[in-house]
C-alpha cells in the first residue's frame, strides 16, 4: 500500500511539470518566488485570433526551404481622372457660408438693428456677409470671444440687456453721473439728460457680494490700485461706496458664473473712458439688482 501511493505523487508530480499551471492561478503580484508576473494584455472590446502570437510549429529537424521565386508584378497604368467642374448655382440665390450662423440669429439682428452702429442688419433670421460683419463688430466691441460672427447665447443676451437699458432711470444730476443698471448689468454716463457714455456691459458683485443700489459720488482715484484682501490690481481705480469701485476686469467680464465682491468690473476701453471723465466727486447713481444676489 506504501508503494503505491509513491507511485501516484510520482505520476501526479510528473504532471505538474508537463502540463504546467492553470493562468488564472497566477497572483500578478508574483509568488514571492522572485519570478516575474506576466505583463497585462491590453483590454479590448473582443479578443481575436489574429492578434494572438502563433506559436512555432515542431519539426523533428532542421529543414532548409528554397524560396520560390515570384514575379514581381508592373504596376499598371491608371488613368488620371480630370476633376469635373463645379456647377454654378443660376437663379434661387445661395444661402451665405462663410460665416456661422447661430440659434439666436433672429434676435441678434433685432437687437442690433434696434442698437445702430454696427452696419446695415437684415432682420430675417438668415446669416449674410452683412449680418455677419455687424456681429464681429459687435462682438470685438463688447470683448465676447470668439468674435467670429455667430449669434450665440452671450451675443444675444449682451445684445438684449443693451437694448433694453432705459438710460431715463438715471436720476442724474447738473453735472456728470455715472450710471449703473445692477439688473441689466450696463453703465452709461449722462450730463443732465443727455447721455455723454451710451449703456456698456459690466459685472458687478456677486451673490454674498452684492453691489448696493444707491447714490454716491467718487471719492478715490488711482490708475492702478492694490487689492488688499484679494491680492490684485485694479486698473483705472474710482472708488465711490466704502471698498467698492469701477475698475478693469481681472477676468473674462461674460463668464456669469463668477462676479465681483461689490465692485463694477469694466472692459479695457470703457474704464479707460470712464477715468478719462471722472472726478473725485463724480455722481454715482447705481439702481435695480443683479439677478441671483
Amino acid at each position: 500500500m506504501p508503494r503505491v501511493r509513491f507511485v501516484a505523487r510520482i505520476v501526479a508530480l510528473a504532471a505538474v511539470v508537463l502540463v504546467g499551471v492553470g493562468a488564472c492561478a497566477l497572483d500578478p503580484q508574483g509568488d514571492g518566488s522572485g519570478a516575474v508576473a506576466p505583463a497585462p494584455v491590453g483590454v479590448t472590446e473582443r479578443a481575436s485570433g489574429a492578434s494572438a502570437t502563433p506559436a512555432p510549429a515542431r519539426t523533428t529537424g532542421p529543414a532548409t526551404v528554397r524560396p520560390s521565386r515570384t514575379a514581381t508584378p508592373k504596376p499598371s497604368r491608371t488613368a488620371t481622372p480630370k476633376p469635373s467642374a463645379t456647377p454654378r448655382p443660376t437663379g434661387a440665390s445661395v444661402a451665405y457660408t462663410g460665416c456661422p450662423q447661430g440659434d439666436q440669429q433672429r434676435g441678434v439682428e433685432a437687437y442690433l438693428a434696434r442698437l445702430g452702429g454696427f452696419g446695415t442688419v437684415t432682420v430675417d433670421g438668415k446669416q449674410s456677409a452683412a449680418d455677419c460683419a455687424a456681429i464681429k463688430r459687435f462682438q470685438r466691441r463688447y470683448g465676447i470671444s470668439p468674435a467670429e460672427g455667430r449669434a450665440g447665447p452671450t451675443t444675444y443676451d449682451v445684445a438684449r440687456r443693451l437694448a433694453t437699458t432705459d438710460v431715463r432711470r438715471c436720476r442724474a444730476g447738473s453735472g456728470l453721473t455715472f450710471c449703473v443698471d445692477l439688473t441689466r448689468q450696463t453703465v452709461w454716463a449722462m450730463r443732465g439728460s443727455t447721455v455723454v457714455v451710451k449703456p456698456t456691459v459690466t459685472r458687478t458683485g456677486m451673490a454674498g457680494y452684492a453691489t448696493p443700489a444707491g447714490t454716491y459720488s467718487v471719492g478715490g482715484r488711482n490708475l492702478r490700485e492694490w487689492s488688499n484682501p484679494y491680492e490684485v490690481w485694479l486698473p483705472y481705480w474710482q472708488q465711490f461706496n466704502g471698498g467698492i469701485g469701477f475698475h478693469e476686469t481681472t477676468t473674462y467680464l461674460h463668464n456669469g458664473a463668477i462676479g465681483s465682491h461689490g465692485c463694477v468690473n469694466l472692459l479695457h476701453a470703457d474704464a479707460v473712458r470712464l477715468w478719462e471723465l471722472g472726478r473725485i466727486g463724480t455722481r454715482v447713481v447705481v439702481l435695480g439688482r443683479r439677478p441671483g444676489t
